[in-house]
């Protein structure tokens, strides 16, 4: 008995042995890093797009109207999340996504190079119309060649999850400290506006650079069109026709992940439209000033307002490993993962909850003339831990779902609850203006909890989906 413990021993220390030596393949780190370049310049131009657009010419702006600046800032964000679902149909059926994540690369870098010698808004639609396509050609696709690079679908949530900190350290760096050079200075040093557009158009070049010279580290993963790689990679050489038919499982697993994106974009439309109040009713808000954004201090020293961007990004970076963790300790369960059903009900009502804080805050405020910074702080962490709970693992319930022939389609379905949430949340914002604030926040906190109860409780119904043969 005891020589049967030993081997048992034995193998359990050589499993684990063999996994921590595994570790992540190089290839992984491409793909993540090449997510932090390109998050870095996406964030840092989206905070300076809107205040460049309204700062005076004489200070290196274009001296529009801020209404002008918000509503391109809009656009530029819109934009850049509904054309993955086009690059990623290039990428399914004509064009290798070997070749179709540099060429996005490179297409971003020259619309920031656009910015950086923009004098008037034609360039600047310029700029979004090269980001845009860029994005569509990159953001999917660079996700869907790191999903192809695991062969045990397990791995692929704790994966992504690590790969959202790698795009959350782009955004933290952004806006902490790329920006400010634009704005306040860093370490003394102070720039115009379209210098730093040209900085975070050298960083897509870098990017792209970093991608080609490593891209033997991907193996074959993404050298053909999805629809033959993935088909390849399942099949193990077998390969299916072009024409093959979707089953009546693919059909069912296909409405799976547009209902969990459509759930998304209510989640995503709430979590934009709390910074609103969270700077205009907290912040610079008329007659409600209870905390002024634009004067934190930390001893001496002023907090630059775009620092509150980056409480999200920190929190993501922070909570990347520690739920990739949470996740692979659950899927080893006898029962197994929570569902992604579950947790994106679970992210719907931590988002709501951060709205029931912004009504206690604003009651106190009230009574008090001020209130804590604390209560906003504790917004942005309810927003961020809803975010981690089911963001990250998008592209992961996709790469392991989706029929092969429409993967980067659905990949680059995905972001298009971002999409639906920007072109929503201002005219919602705008109806909730005119409501007592405890009135209108009160009742959209309760209206997205219950929707999250819901989605929770259904989530039985729809994991049945996933499981179609």
């Amino acid at each position: 008995l005891g020589d049967v413990y030993k081997r048992q021993f034995n193998n359990w220390r050589d499993k684990k042995m063999e996994k921590a030596k595994k570790g992540k393949p190089f290839g992984f780190y491409v793909c993540a890093l090449g997510f932090t370049f390109e998050r870095l310049a996406f964030y840092t131009v989206k905070y300076l797009l809107a205040i460049w657009i309204a700062t005076e010419v004489a200070s290196g702006g274009l001296g529009l109207s801020d209404v002008e600046g918000a509503a391109m800032s809009g656009s530029f964000v819109a934009w850049t999340y509904i054309t993955p679902i086009f690059g990623g149909y290039i990428a399914d059926h004509w064009i290798s996504p070997r070749i179709c994540v540099p060429l996005g690369m490179i297409l971003m870098g020259l619309g920031y190079v656009c910015t950086w010698k923009a004098d008037s808004m034609t360039l600047v639609w310029a700029m979004i119309i090269l980001v845009s396509i860029g994005t569509g050609l990159f953001k999917g696709n660079l996700s869907g060649i790191n999903g192809l690079l695991f062969h045990d679908a397990e791995e692929l949530d704790e994966a992504f999850s690590i790969q959202y900190s790698f795009v959350n350290i782009g955004s933290f760096i952004g806006t902490t400290f790329i920006a400010m050079l634009a704005t306040t200075g860093l370490f003394g040093i102070k720039t115009s506006f379209n210098t730093v557009f040209l900085i975070c158009g050298i960083f897509m070049f870098i990017d792209a650079a970093w991608f080609i010279l490593n891209s033997k580290a991907l193996g074959d993963a993404g050298k053909k069109p999805f629809k033959v790689d993935q088909r390849e990679f399942e099949t193990a050489g077998k390969k299916e026709a072009d024409d093959a038919k979707l089953t009546s499982g693919d059909v069912k697993r296909i409405v799976a992940i547009i209902l969990v994106t459509l759930f998304s974009s209510i989640f995503w439309m709430v979590w934009y439209m709390a910074y609103m109040p969270a700077y205009y009713r907290f912040g610079w808000g008329d007659g409600a000033d209870y905390m002024n954004l634009a004067n934190w201090y930390i001893g001496s020293f002023q907090v630059p307002t775009s620092w509150f961007d980056s409480v999200n990004a920190l929190v993501c970076i922070i909570l990347g490993p520690v739920l990739a963790m949470v996740w692979a300790k659950m899927a080893k369960r006898p029962k197994g993962d929570m569902s992604m059903f579950k947790k994106t009900a679970l992210g719907i009502m931590l988002v709501g909850c951060s709205y029931i804080v912004m009504v206690v805050a604003d009651k106190i405020a009230a009574a008090n003339g001020q209130c804590s910074v604390f209560w906003l702080a504790l917004v942005c962490l309810l927003m961020s831990v809803g975010e981690m709970v089911f963001s990250p693992l998008g592209n992961s319930f996709i790469s392991k779902l989706a029929p092969a022939k429409v993967l980067g389609l659905l990949l680059g379905f995905w972001p298009i609850a971002v999409f639906l949430a920007q072109k929503i949340y201002p005219s919602l914002y705008a109806w909730l203006k005119t409501l007592d604030f405890t009135m209108g926040y009160g009742g959209l906190a309760a209206v997205i909890i219950v929707l999250g109860i819901l989605l929770w409780a259904f989530s039985g119904k729809l994991d049945e989906m996933e499981k179609a043969e």
